[in-house]
């Protein structure tokens, strides 16, 4: 007999069967006896952790977890900031955030994910004209399908010839363009001084996803990012941002100008239907910038340790596409090949995520190395004798 659930059982088969099933592994953080040392443990194995999107190492700094604690008065301010949790501290937090991007104002949702939705959803409207980078994140993919955009022109990767003529194409339309700073699974960056021109000279609202990117790359200091980085900052209408990757803590933002900001909390759905961010979580953010613009040499460190990183892979012969950044893609193709690299790689104590289909295309599957700052020297030199090994043992090098 029939069962409703049968479509699901079969789609499950077939993700099994094409190498693209997923399961959730249990993670936990140790500390270890007789140090303060933190070590990380998946399914009860203990493991260099390389799929960690806490660039900077903030995310256990002992001084931000003090700070975050001594501000616990409640779990959760239990509504939206709209009806009754516009915490103080929120607010602070925000004022901070625009100056970081030397925007007007900013705005908090509780993730970059809900900042991407809530932002190109609510900006959006029949006479528009939305036109996204190819490899753009899932968040940007799924806002332009909520939006009320006549149509979505999507260009080739980088390709500003490309995205030129599509402006050119759509030329009666009202415009917005939206790409990554650093894109999230090849780990290159944006041209992003290209597509700002571009912008001005199409009258195009520009949106930047540069959640991989913030607090990691830019003036030291500050490190706001790409626009930063490329001296465009003032060229954006609105960046959008994650506080749970380069900062090490949680919730996502939107910066922009006064007259945006207003806008979305007035028509942003996933900033007035949803709960506001835990105060606390507010004062972990405020923390963390505030110990980055004291310890400026982080960033320099952690560039000094990626540059060598991708050295020893080039050596070694792995194909690490264009990456720039510290998500450093070794690109293998094959599905099966890539899970059982990933496999291989776990019983040597080194947590590396196969990403395949539908992160990325089928064919393109590849080993994504996220390094953070506290992944020791001597842990990367072990890393990068493992994937010499395996790599010889796959003939993929």
């Amino acid at each position: 007999m029939a069962s409703k659930y049968d479509y699901i059982y079969e789609l499950l088969q077939q993700y099994r069967q094409k190498n693209i099933y997923r399961e959730l592994l249990i993670s936990e953080i140790k500390k270890e006896d007789g140090n303060n040392n933190i070590s990380f443990y998946l399914n009860k194995k203990k493991v260099i952790n390389l799929c960690s999107n806490d660039y900077l190492g903030l995310s256990q700094n002992h001084f931000i977890l003090t700070k975050t604690r001594n501000a616990l008065k409640q779990v959760s301010q239990c509504s939206s900031r709209l009806i009754s949790g516009n915490n103080i501290n929120i607010e602070k937090l925000e004022k901070i955030l625009a100056n970081h991007r030397t925007s007007e104002n900013a705005l908090v949702y509780p993730t970059g994910y809900m900042a991407n939705l809530g932002v190109i959803s609510a900006l959006s409207t029949c006479e528009h004209t939305i036109f996204s980078d190819s490899l753009n994140h899932a968040s940007i993919i799924d806002a332009c399908r909520l939006s009320k955009s006549k149509k979505i022109e999507i260009f080739k990767h980088k390709d500003i010839n490309h995205l030129k003529i599509l402006l050119q194409k759509n030329s009666q339309s009202k415009k917005i363009i939206v790409t990554e700073g650093v894109f999230s699974m090849d780990g290159d960056i944006a041209n992003l001084q290209e597509v700002s021109e571009l912008a001005k000279i199409y009258d195009a609202i520009l949106i930047v996803d540069d959640a991989h990117a913030d607090f990691v790359f830019g003036n030291v200091g500050n490190s706001g990012g790409i626009p930063e980085y490329y001296g465009v900052a003032e060229d954006v209408d609105v960046h959008i941002s994650s506080l749970s990757k380069g900062l090490g803590c949680f919730g996502g933002y939107a910066a922009s100008s006064n007259l945006i900001n207003e806008f979305l909390v007035n028509k942003s759905r996933q900033f007035i239907y949803t709960s506001a961010i835990p105060e606390h979580l507010a004062v972990a953010a405020i923390t963390a910038i505030s110990f980055l613009k004291k310890n400026k040499n982080i960033q320099k460190r952690f560039f000094e340790k990626i540059h060598w990183f991708f050295d020893q892979l080039t050596q070694v012969g792995f194909n690490i596409g264009n990456t720039s950044s510290q998500i450093i893609p070794i690109i293998i193709g094959d599905e099966k090949i890539t899970t059982n690299f990933s496999k291989e790689l776990f019983k040597y104590g080194i947590f590396v995520q196969a990403i395949r289909y539908p992160t990325v295309a089928f064919g393109k599957a590849r080993l994504r190395i996220s390094l953070n700052n506290s992944i020791e020297k001597s842990q990367l030199v072990y890393v990068v004798n493992c994937l010499d090994k395996l790599g010889r043992k796959y003939k993929i090098i």
